[in-house]
């Protein structure tokens, strides 16, 4: 294998096909929503590694505090001999992981799953520079679409860090939780990182730093639909927001337009008019309880083993292995 071997399931066409399927649904909704996935360009990607280093953003470094303390624990737990984890980014992280599998003597291989053919590229050839005697095949695929595509030697331990779980609406995370035990064969594991619930000033703190780069990576899905569709969205006309449901215990990214104005989306054989003040929904992010994670995994058919928090209690790690009843 080379040193950028990939296994590629999304090709420009394909990639372009689906963002104009969301905008379409989207920008023509009552309340107007774009998927956080089209946050993830080679940019977008850099600025998101920018965010998990500032003072606001503490769920990177509480949940690298657990897997810190407990990937020696999670390696003589699992016996996993690969490491498949979804939404890879740069794998940072995950070094722990492979050190702690590495260390217990079982890892075979490494497979990381990035929607970013350059992000997922850069980490493939770090990772394997550091672990040379280690199987690395990245995929550059959609976590929702693409589980079934993933190699790797039995027994498996499939990680989905960084709270991404929440940013699934209650129905969507049902169902990937399913996806992702019916791949998995009786025995095999999961590894979850599940932000937790808590005083909301800190939440929308986290949503919304004081640098700005939240505002820039949020603006950001304005320039993927400028590049890759020909929009003339000015990005600079949309104020960024977090905001706090407490209803559902979910943080909202939201866009609002600054005044009235039209947008062309000629990729997509759109106009979309804003009025000022209207507002699109970019992401949620889903915040948890303890017994809410154990029930949504158990109806998923995995059985909760072991659950870790940080020592200040803020993020969840659950390690969860696949039971009877899947597929």
């Amino acid at each position: 294998m080379t040193e950028f071997d990939l296994d590629v399931h999304r090709d420009p066409d394909g990639i372009a096909e689906a963002l104009v399927v969301d905008v379409r649904s989207g920008l023509t909704a009552a309340q107007k929503w774009l998927p956080p996935k089209w946050f993830y360009d080679a940019r977008g990607s850099e600025l998101f590694e920018e965010i998990t280093a500032l003072p606001e953003y503490y769920p990177t470094r509480a949940e690298r505090e657990v897997l810190d303390a407990r990937a020696g624990e999670i390696a003589r737990v699992t016996g996993a001999r690969t490491l498949v984890e979804l939404g890879s980014g740069s794998s940072e992280k995950t070094r722990l992981l492979l050190d702690g599998l590495s260390g217990h003597g079982t890892l075979r291989g490494f497979v990381p799953l990035d929607v970013s053919e350059t992000a997922l590229a850069e980490a493939v050839a770090a990772i394997r520079a550091d672990y040379p005697g280690l199987d690395v095949r990245g995929v550059v695929g959609d976590f929702t679409e693409h589980l079934g595509l993933l190699p790797g030697e039995s027994p498996r331990l499939v990680v989905f860090l960084g709270g991404t779980i929440g940013n699934f609406l209650p129905a969507e995370r049902a169902k990937f939780l399913r996806s992702v035990r019916d791949v998995l064969a009786e025995g095999e594991w999961l590894l979850l990182g599940t932000d937790l619930v808590k005083d909301p000033v800190v939440l929308e703190r986290a949503y919304d730093d004081a640098a700005g780069v939240t505002a820039e990576f949020d603006r950001n899905v304005l320039h993927v639909i400028n590049t890759t569709l020909g929009a003339d969205f000015d990005p600079a006309k949309f104020t960024h927001e977090s905001y706090w449901d407490a209803a559902n215990e979910w943080i909202e990214m939201r866009l609002r337009a600054q005044e009235d104005m039209t947008v062309h989306v000629p990729g997509a054989n759109l106009v979309v008019r804003f009025e000022e003040g209207e507002h699109i929904r970019t992401e949620i992010s889903a915040k948890f309880r303890p017994a809410g994670v154990a029930a949504e995994l158990a109806e998923a058919g995995f059985r909760l083993e072991r659950w870790w928090t940080d020592s200040a209690a803020r993020f969840g790690v659950s390690l969860a292995r696949a039971g009877s009843g899947g597929a």
